[in-house]
């Protein structure tokens, strides 16, 4: 097994059981005791879990915001819609943006006005949201179905001949030393296309994201032009996280 895919295995059972042992997981996956151990301290670093002796508990009462991607994700809506509120202030009739897949950024097609407007994302929550708004210009890639998000080399493939005005991005983690990160490998691609084609990138992602990383990175910091959080993310570490042309915006 990929330590990446061992990595995966350890969060589930952890998230499952609320406590590993090193012994316990060392026989589950047939390595040695010090490779659980040399996992754990990864896992630890990227803040997803606390270790302890013998083992490992979660990280705190945020551990499950490291969770991937699920249908739907309805926690800590309050600081999500103060986000969309905030990104809204972006978005101009006529523009062409794009939607990456999230609960966040559902909240932001949420309220999304009916009017002349290109909208392109691979969501099929975002899809159903917009759907009835006839002025809007709903652009989809094709793909298979993955939970609510349509993938696959061809929708990569297409995405990035496209001329996107402004891209609002999810994101599972953001940290200073590993970037933006998810746990599906399957998205790294399309998040990439998605960034090779835009002008102008905004992460979307609440307070809980921050300083927490997921196993895989898609993009560095300096790839990104504005992060829009909630107000639940204070101000030295907001000024933490501002680099070059990277800024943050707190939404209030």
């Amino acid at each position: 097994m990929l330590a990446a895919a061992r990595h995966q295995a350890i969060l589930d059972l952890l998230l499952q059981d609320g406590a590993v042992q090193v012994s316990l997981l060392s026989e589950r996956f047939g390595v040695t005791p010090k490779t659980i151990r040399e996992d754990l301290e990864r896992l630890e670093e990227k803040g997803l879990l606390r270790r302890t002796h013998g083992g490992a508990v979660p990280a705190g009462d945020e551990a499950d915001a490291m969770l991937p991607l699920q249908i739907p994700d309805t926690k800590r809506l309050a600081e999500k819609e103060a986000i969309a509120e905030a990104a809204l202030r972006y978005i101009r009739q006529d523009d062409i943006i794009a939607l990456d897949a999230g609960s966040t950024t559902l909240e932001i097609a949420k309220r999304l006005p009916n009017e002349p407007l290109t909208v392109l994302t691979n969501d099929l929550l975002i899809m159903r949201e917009l759907i009835g708004k006839e002025r809007i210009r709903l652009v989809v890639p094709g793909g298979y179905r993955q939970r609510n998000v349509l993938i696959g080399n061809e929708a990569v493939d297409w995405i990035g001949k496209l001329n996107v005005q402004k891209l609002f991005l999810s994101t599972t983690g953001i940290h200073e030393k590993f970037g933006l990160t998810v746990f599906t490998g399957e998205l790294i691609e399309l998040k990439k296309a998605y960034m090779a084609g835009a002008k102008e990138i905004y992460c979307v992602a609440d307070h809980a994201k921050f300083d927490r990383a997921a196993l895989l990175t898609f993009a560095a910091l300096d790839d990104i032009h504005t992060i829009i959080t909630d107000a639940g993310l204070d101000i030295e570490a907001a000024r933490r996280y501002e680099r070059g042309s990277l800024t943050i915006e707190r939404a209030i």
